[in-house]
């Protein structure tokens, strides 16, 4: 049996001190080496362990090992993502979203406010440790919010994601305490709109 392709740590798309100073140099670091690096070691641990029972045809509590993988692929995947749709304030970052995703927004919400108050309502208040999203229905075309619990709890399943922000404390216990909401606000300063946008069209073409 060959053995398989594992996760690797992405390199973040800007410096540790990029995001500064809504996210600081500090908590970026801890959360991108220390969590998400978590995350990818997690997910190879479940992999090997699963060759090793392939190899040796032993048994496994495959309930657990799958929930297990889930969690970890889960929290890879969104890790990899949030990176990706934020950049520095005033280079990328912040304002409102234009090209496609922008009207689609604006068609399914009704204004770009309107979707900011709800996506920061759905961010405040997952219940313990998770995710807000913005994602994508193929089958009625239309933009939808999502709660992520943990990291693979609520999930939609097959709904592209195109926008995500942590709301777990480790991304932001550092810089803002306990003070979600204040993490929150300061998002909309570093969100990415252009990578978004990307998505939502890369989204169309399938």
């Amino acid at each position: 049996m060959d053995t398989p392709t594992l996760y690797t740590l992405p390199a973040l798309p800007y410096d540790y001190k990029a995001l500064a100073p809504y996210i600081s140099e500090q908590q970026l670091t801890i959360h991108h080496q220390k969590h998400h690096q978590a995350y990818v070691n997690g997910a190879n641990a479940v992999l090997e362990k699963l060759v090793k029972a392939r190899k040796e045809n032993a048994d496994l509590d495959m309930k657990a090992t799958l929930k297990e993988l889930s969690f970890h692929t889960g929290g890879y995947r969104l890790h990899r993502l949030f990176w990706e749709n934020m950049a520095p304030a005033g280079k990328g970052g912040g304002g409102v979203p234009g090209g496609e995703v922008g009207t689609a927004i604006t068609g399914e919400f009704g204004s770009f406010d309107r979707f900011k108050k709800e996506f920061t309502q759905a961010a405040n208040s997952v219940e313990g440790s998770g995710w807000a999203a913005l994602c994508f229905c193929t089958i009625t075309r239309r933009p939808m919010l999502m709660q992520v619990e943990k990291h693979n709890v609520n999930m939609h399943p097959s709904f592209p994601i195109l926008m995500v922000l942590d709301v777990w404390e480790h991304a932001y216990y550092l810089d803002y305490r306990n003070d979600r909401a204040k993490f929150v606000e300061g998002f909309w300063n570093i969100v990415n709109w252009d990578a978004v946008n990307q998505r939502f069209l890369a989204v169309q073409k399938k």
